[in-house]
């Protein structure tokens, strides 16, 4: 009986990460700009979560689980702030002076038509564009709430914050969302 409780819990929580997955990849990926540093942040917090909540009853998991992706998130930070000024004094490149990559550049000849393809992704990139602008909690903010769906006091158990700052970032993120979108804005 107790076997079938922990197999029961394992396939809960197996489905509750595999139906997170992509979109803490999605908000990692947006807060770092990088998809790889985004994979190692996401697969860091699964492991956390399992280790440290995986037990917890499974309403709970939703908010426990952004709070340690939240804290992931901030972390990587703090450590690409700290690199980024070894790396400034001596005399190396900061973080932020990224060369595009020829390869990566050069037009496929398998693609679609550029003109339409920017025609269709041009209101995404600016979207994606402008939440990455955001500074750090007004991203957390509006990915958790808009994106995530979650109520503004589970926003603020993940981010680790009282609800009414939970508003005050979210009400900023959706005014500068609102101004730099304003030509994509019906």
């Amino acid at each position: 009986m107790r076997q079938d409780r922990t197999e029961q819990n394992q396939q809960a929580l197996d489905t509750f990460l595999a139906g997170v997955e992509r979109r803490a990849f999605l908000m990692a990926r947006t807060a770092t700009g990088q998809s790889e540093e985004a994979l190692d942040l996401v697969q860091d917090a699964m492991l956390a979560f399992v280790r440290g909540y995986g037990k917890r009853p499974e309403e709970e998991w939703g908010a426990l689980f952004h709070r340690v992706m939240q804290n992931r998130i901030r972390d990587w930070y703090r450590r690409h702030k700290v690199r980024s000024r070894w790396r400034v004094w001596f005399g190396g490149e900061a973080a932020d002076d990224r060369r595009e990559d020829p390869i990566q550049t050069a037009p496929d000849p398998a693609m679609p038509d550029p003109a339409r393809t920017l025609e269709s992704s041009d209101v995404g990139d600016a979207l994606i564009e402008a939440v990455e602008a955001l500074p750090l909690r007004q991203q957390q903010a509006f990915i958790l709430r808009t994106l995530e769906g979650l109520d503004v006091a589970q926003t603020a158990a993940a981010m680790g914050c009282s609800a009414g700052s939970v508003k005050t970032h979210l009400s900023r993120a959706m005014q500068a969302l609102r101004k730099k979108l304003k030509d994509h804005w019906p």
